[in-house]
């Protein structure tokens, strides 16, 4: 039975499953999630009561976050590429750059989303301040941790590397990294021309309109 994975393609945490789905070449099913597919909606639902993207139903085993979901294809559906390693240490590092993108990125990235979204007078100036510094130090950090090596977690592109496409693609148009940090815009250039990612941002370009701060004009 193929997999199932209820998902938007413009959601950043979507796009680092299915990101690792095309890097092995994985096949599966799309279950779009929008209003135009309300059983799809109705079905995550009641699969996830937490309503959060992506789930992966793989026959009777549901599988939820994105990270997980990742560790679990490792292990069930296994590809070419190796995106967790098989050395324990080397897979210690990998996990923390997956964590990194994830806490240090991408949630002050939809932070700043977010609060778009709010109505006016609810929303939070000082968080999205705090938001962005913290960006500001994710980037000055990464631009050290990165400038020896290609990938996220050395030569080999892995489970780190899914998380940290979309969430610079996007902290990117939130908060733009500094020109003056070389490393880390090389780094989000390599991903963009990374096949698996490429195809993902080009599939999600139709839902560019959605984004609540404009999509600029670019990538």
């Amino acid at each position: 039975m193929k997999l199932q994975l209820f998902a938007h393609p413009f959601s950043s945490y979507c796009q680092k499953v299915i990101t690792a789905l095309y890097e092995n070449g994985t096949p599966f099913e799309l279950r779009m999630l929008g209003e135009e597919t309300p059983e799809a909606i109705t079905e995550w639902c009641a699969l996830w009561p937490m309503k959060r993207m992506p789930v992966l139903k793989d026959g009777d085993e549901t599988v939820l976050e994105s990270t997980i979901i990742i560790e679990y294809l490792a292990l069930s559906h296994p590809g070419p590429v190796r995106l967790i390693p098989a050395d324990a240490r080397a897979a210690l590092k990998t996990r923390l750059m997956d964590r990194f993108f994830d806490n240090y990125v991408m949630t002050p990235m939809q932070k700043v989303v977010f609060n778009q979204i709010r109505p006016e007078a609810d929303r939070d100036p000082y968080g999205v301040r705090e938001a962005k510094a913290m960006l500001d130090n994710a980037y000055a950090w990464l631009d050290g941790a990165i400038a020896t090596s290609e990938w996220a977690s050395g030569d080999a592109f892995s489970l780190a590397d899914c998380a940290a496409a979309p969430s610079l693609f996007y902290a990117d148009w939130v908060h733009p990294i500094p020109e003056t940090l070389a490393n880390a815009r090389a780094y989000r250039a390599r991903l963009l021309a990374r096949p698996s990612f490429a195809r993902a941002v080009d599939e999600a370009r139709p839902y560019r309109g959605f984004f609540p701060l404009g999509a600029p004009d670019r990538d």
